[in-house]
């Protein structure tokens, strides 16, 4: 089963093709620098096409009062202090010129009859600030990505799957990997990379990514290298994730439908949501709803399947065929269900991981050399808890600077220095899976991740439960070094689930361990045994397999900030266990 060794060099690799990577390697072929992208799923089918309600700037077209400076007070606010303020000046400040790079390479945005870009409400917004397209607006930016990409003659290779970046004395030097169909080894020379891999929703039962996507790769790509992972326990759990069919649970319902008036009620018809947050009801933020929704279900006022309501059918047709038509399209494929005429039983479902790789706020660089993390695999701007919209803004913003850091990285480079021993165990790693003949069934160790992180590290945690959890993660890790790999006719998808498999379980150790260290509820963490918000736990939790958890110190926020803070941060709304 000897593969063949394929030898390719760049300037910078990009690891990954959703928006956070192509925006940077469009900036890096915009400079002239020569790029590589690579990724384990097509660049049209990149989790950034599942992005619905919108993209996030204070262009002020709706609402003429709306500033960078109060879309950087209501981020910082909402993220309950645990934001870095400089990455959210710099996403917010660039909020706009990110905007217009996408009407540069053709992005169709919503527009009001006089040509303005169209701007909606979306949850804890003090304006609108939202633009839109539709609700599918991440796929209509992977759309405008990948045709500038292609413009641009950018290569890309979205069937290679990155198994380890090379590292010697603390510098990168590239990464080796395979194809996904025939197994061929990729051994990527390069100056610089840049890491846009996605998050950890995936070790979930319920959530809004796909199969095989966000399996936590960049957490374990970058702690391998040398780096370090940042508040891995806070995970935003979306309020609405469908239940049926199983198969597409998690499936999410865009926020936009609760933005366009969208109301929730429980099994006995209740309009539950003045009793958690009277003032917003249905357009609070995403944590506070998703505890609501979950609450209602524990106390035993959940649907017949463990759900809520989500119903929109008061709106007129009209509006939810322009508003929200890809709503109505998914269900109406997964469910036959006409959104018009029957409201959708959704329940919380784990959709963004707000923590991520540790990075300097400015350029996103690592505690590696030549190492930057951009997109949902870093870290730095959401906090507690992440503004509907912000994500994708942040791609763009930081694609751009990431773009040029890595550039001039590879610029000032005076050697290329590289390690065959570095070599040798990338090789040696993806031989001991192929040639060991283990009994354990990759699907099922992924389940079990699965089952343990739902019942542990859900919504709502425990000490006890996250104690569990850790002695439940140890077994899996055990027989995690007797799976059996077999490729087959039809590809290496098996040594693929074997590589994700190893990314799940690291990136569920970081979770527990970190969620088990806040001993606090904030924001999207909610510990029943902690119901209370610790001042003293006002820092960011730095996870590493050698040095365990770290708190560290969060910088003050501006004046011209904080005065644009309007709502003190509390608990008091925020029922729990």
């Amino acid at each position: 089963m000897e593969s063949q060794e394929l030898h390719v060099s760049t300037s910078v690799l990009v690891i990954g093709t959703g928006g956070a990577g192509l925006r940077a390697a469009i900036e890096l072929a915009e400079l002239g620098v020569d790029v590589l992208s690579v990724g384990k799923r097509p660049r049209s089918d990149a989790h950034t096409s599942l992005a619905a309600g919108g993209i996030n700037a204070a262009l002020g077209t709706m609402d003429a009062d709306d500033s960078w400076q109060q879309h950087a007070a209501d981020t910082i606010l909402e993220s309950y202090h645990l934001a870095n303020p400089e990455i959210v000046e710099i996403v917010t400040k660039g909020a706009e010129q990110g905007i217009s790079d996408l009407e540069r390479y053709g992005m169709p945005f919503a527009r009001e009859e006089d040509g303005r870009i169209s701007q909606r409400f979306f949850g804890a917004h003090t304006f609108r600030r939202t633009a839109f397209s539709g609700d599918y607006t991440g796929l209509e930016i992977q759309r405008t990505l990948v045709n500038r990409a292609a413009q641009l003659d950018i290569p890309i290779l979205d069937d290679v799957y990155i198994t380890r970046i090379l590292v010697t004395d603390g510098r990168v030097f590239g990464a080796y990997g395979f194809r996904l169909s025939d197994g061929t080894r990729y051994l990527i020379h390069a100056d610089a990379v840049v890491l846009a891999a996605g998050g950890h929703t995936r070790i979930w039962r319920r959530t809004s990514s796909r199969r095989d996507e966000n399996t936590g790769d960049s957490f374990r790509l970058a702690v391998l290298a040398g780096g370090r992972i940042r508040d891995p326990e806070l995970v935003q759990f979306h309020p609405s994730g469908i239940l049926e069919p199983e198969n597409a649970a998690g499936t999410l319902i865009s926020e936009a439908a609760r933005g366009e008036g969208g109301i929730l009620t429980n099994a006995i018809g209740e309009r539950f949501m003045a009793k958690y947050d009277a003032e917003r009801m249905e357009l609070s933020t995403r944590d506070r709803v998703a505890l609501a929704c979950y609450t209602e279900i524990q106390e035993g006022r959940g649907t017949p399947n463990g759900g809520v309501w989500l119903d929109v059918s008061h709106l007129p047709r009209e509006t939810i065929m322009r508003r929200l038509p890809r709503v109505y399209q998914t269900m109406l494929e997964l469910q036959m269900l006409d959104i018009t005429t029957t409201p959708i039983e959704i329940a919380p479902t784990a959709h963004y991981s707000m923590g991520g790789v540790w990075v300097r706020p400015d350029d996103h660089s690592t505690d590696v050399a030549g190492l930057y993390a951009i997109g949902e695999a870093s870290s730095g701007l959401h906090g507690a808890n992440r503004l509907g919209g912000n994500s994708l803004i942040e791609l763009l913003v930081f694609g751009r600077i990431v773009g040029n850091a890595a550039a001039e990285y590879s610029e000032s480079l005076t050697a290329h220095v590289r390690s065959a021993d570095a070599v040798d165990e990338a090789r040696k790693e993806i031989d001991d899976l192929l040639y060991a003949n283990g009994h354990e069934n990759v699907r099922v160790l992924q389940r079990a991740i699965r089952d343990t992180m739902t019942e542990h590290a859900g919504v709502v945690r425990n000490e006890e439960g996250l104690t569990q959890g850790l002695a439940e993660l140890d077994v899996i890790e055990a027989r995690l070094t007797e799976v059996g790999v077999h490729p087959d006719i039809a590809g290496y998808q098996d040594l693929v689930h074997a590589f994700d498999l190893k990314a799940s379980a690291l990136a569920a150790r970081a979770t527990l361990e970190a969620a088990r260290e806040r001993r606090e509820t904030r924001g999207c963490h909610n510990r029943s045994d902690y119901p209370d918000l610790d001042p003293t736990l006002q820092v960011n939790l730095v996870w590493s397999p050698a040095r365990g958890i770290e708190h560290e110190g969060i910088a003050p926020v501006s004046h011209e900030i904080a005065t644009l803070m309007r709502r003190p941060v509390t608990t008091a709304d925020k029922l729990v266990e």
